[in-house]
């Protein structure tokens, strides 16, 4: 059945072009009222124009569909209230967030000056976090949301010369993780994307041409719409990039159980490669989990003895 978001509204970060705005465009086509945010500034982030989300709510127009324009910076609280407010004064609900602001500030972490590290946790984390909360309690008492965090294999994975970008992506990780607790009574989903595309962001990585040109960001936004669709998944961290899709986990050896006695780092060392063996990995719901997963292993122990 076609996924369709007739009579939803929708917020997307950083829609000014890129990601954000192929995702504007396809929420729009398929029924969605959009508020197309975007700073207007720079790669780094600096200075600031609205001429980018406009240019993106004439396309909308054009079409046929509905949308407006914001400047909101997603780090400033007043500002992201502020543009929610106008989207509840005008449409009456947020349905959907899509988190996709971002800046680079790329040095290796020699390099790099701390109010760099800070500026970019700053944007990607904490506008994540910033955005989210303004829309929160609208979504539970609709008793309905559906929220994309835009992570990165960065985050993932790491890259050289992004340890700033990486901790922000991988930060957003935990944020996902919390939220989909608390949201899951009110069916507020929140999941990540872990996009890899042909955008301003990723120009400068020496991605080979005839590739680039596969990196499509509408291959991006078709992952996207499905995460933040009425039948979506919820805590699904979602790779893709030039047409490929996977699901990343993060997951858990079994681990061994060491008596009181072994409990050194002696002991850890011997046991390095039982410790490390992905035979039996665990995949948890919650942080009890690896806990629970310990204290049988010592239960069962204590119970040979």
């Amino acid at each position: 059945m076609a996924i369709s978001f007739n009579g939803k509204v929708a917020i997307v970060t950083g829609a000014g072009g890129g990601l954000g705005r192929s995702h504007a465009l396809a929420l729009a086509a398929r029924g969605a009222k959009v508020v197309v945010n975007d700073l207007g500034g720079a790669r780094d982030g600096t200075g600031s124009s609205l001429s980018a989300a406009e240019t993106v709510v004439k396309e909308i127009v054009n079409a046929g569909g509905e949308a407006i324009a914001d400047g909101a910076n997603v780090t400033k609280t007043d500002e992201v209230v502020a543009m929610v407010d106008v989207a509840m004064k005008k449409w009456g609900r947020v349905d959907i967030l899509v988190n996709n602001a971002g800046i680079l500030r790329d040095k290796t972490f020699v390099k790099m000056e701390m109010e760099d590290f800070r500026l970019v946790i700053d944007v990607h984390l904490n506008g994540t976090a910033t955005c989210t909360k303004a829309v929160w309690e609208i979504m539970r008492q609709q008793n309905y949301g559906r929220i994309v965090c835009t992570s990165s294999p960065s985050g993932l994975y790491g890259i050289f010369g992004q340890a700033n970008y990486g901790a922000a992506k991988a930060g957003m990780i935990g944020f996902m993780n919390a939220l989909h607790l608390e949201g899951a009574k009110y069916d507020i989903r929140i999941n990540l994307l872990s996009p890899s595309a042909k955008t301003r962001m990723t120009e400068d990585l020496g991605i080979p041409p005839a590739i680039l040109e596969q990196m499509t960001p509408e291959a991006i936004t078709a992952a996207c719409l499905y995460l933040v669709s009425e039948d979506a998944p919820s805590r699904a961290i979602v790779s893709c990039a030039a047409g490929g899709y996977a699901r990343a986990y993060v997951s858990e050896t079994d681990g061994v159980y060491l008596p009181p006695e072994k409990q050194t780092p002696e002991d850890i060392a011997a046991n390095w490669e039982k410790i490390s063996d992905v035979a039996g990995i665990h995949y948890y719901d919650n942080s009890s989990g690896p806990n629970m997963n310990f204290i049988a292993k010592a239960q069962a122990f204590a119970a040979k003895k």
